[in-house]
């Protein structure tokens, strides 16, 4: 079973604790720096590397989803490249349903494939850890409603580098319900004043289909389960219980009767997120709807602007 992430990871200041292991943490900033100095550019294909630096539920794979609609709009041929991890088939099956997919166990094999069938350009959803990668173009994604929790980096904290990394990306992503964002944005521009920030909103695709009268009971395994939650109430969801699960969580058939008898005993309909749905058992999700969502860029038009000058 999968472990969440320790709640002081995400507390404003660090923690007694957190400084306790600073030590493995400044040995993984160490780490980092050492493999980074063997990465090496894929020719013949362009490469858009949408990663994080904070440990899960930022908004990867959606951000990659939009990116590749504007690229296709621009009459690019697009592919997705992932890793292939047994535990994300979920979000294998979200960029599938979008364009093509490349999944290999390493990503210079999927970029290669990508260049056998004369793909354009490249859309890696994560990667920026993959040491060995340089690409021509690499956006950070943070949840905006808490972006970087402590500040530090694992296992003092939920970031997978330091901050300071920020100086080698090119653009950030705010994801997020609205949230005030200017706190983050001075520090992202005080570290790296020429990286362009765009910011985007959870926007429902399929919420006509529900009734807002109703109670509903939610449950997700996702990197950050209060986004989605806030983007429900935000759309006016009456949410009267939820529960939350490990990021990627494998559901059993037991997971979901319990689900099912919670939710009948407070006379709730259940909902949880696609992602999550794509990991249920088919015959076991009888009664379970999934809300579908998109990030809506809301400076789209700088993004376009953006891509095409890169690119």
């Amino acid at each position: 079973m999968k472990l969440k992430k320790p709640k002081f990871w995400d507390y404003g200041k660090p923690s007694l604790l957190a400084y306790i292991l600073l030590p493995f943490s400044y040995l993984v900033v160490l780490i980092n720096f050492i493999k980074s100095k063997n990465q090496k550019k894929i020719e013949k294909i362009k490469t858009i590397c949408i990663g994080n630096i904070y440990l899960g539920g930022t908004g990867k794979t959606p951000i990659s989803i939009n990116i590749c609609e504007i690229l296709k709009n621009l009459d690019y041929k697009t592919a997705f490249i992932k890793k292939n991890y047994h535990d994300q088939v979920d979000e294998q099956k979200m960029l599938s349903s979008k364009g093509k997919l490349f999944c290999e166990n390493n990503r210079v094999n999927a970029l290669k494939k990508a260049i056998n069938e004369k793909i354009d350009i490249a859309i890696l959803d994560d990667g920026l850890q993959d040491k060995k990668l340089k690409y021509d173009v690499s956006f950070v994604c943070f949840n905006a409603e808490n972006p970087i929790g402590n500040g530090l980096v694992m296992p003092s904290g939920p970031l997978r580098e330091s901050l300071k990394s920020l100086k080698k990306y090119d653009g950030v992503f705010l994801n997020g319900n609205g949230e005030e964002i200017s706190k983050i944005k001075n520090i992202i521009k005080n570290i790296n004043p020429s990286l362009s920030i765009f910011e985007a909103q959870y926007l429902p695709l399929n919420e006509k289909k529900f009734d807002k009268n109703q109670n509903y009971l939610t449950f997700s395994g996702i990197g950050n389960p209060n986004s989605f939650i806030k983007t429900l109430k935000k759309h006016n969801f009456k949410i009267i219980k939820n529960l939350d699960f490990p990021d990627h969580y494998n559901y059993s058939n037991q997971d979901l009767m319990k689900i099912k008898e919670i939710a009948k005993k407070i006379n709730a309909k259940i909902i949880t997120t696609e992602k999550d749905y794509n990991r249920l058992d088919r015959s076991s999700a009888e009664d379970i709807e999934y809300l579908k969502v998109k990030l809506k860029v809301l400076n789209e038009k700088e993004l376009i602007s953006f891509l095409n000058k890169k690119l």
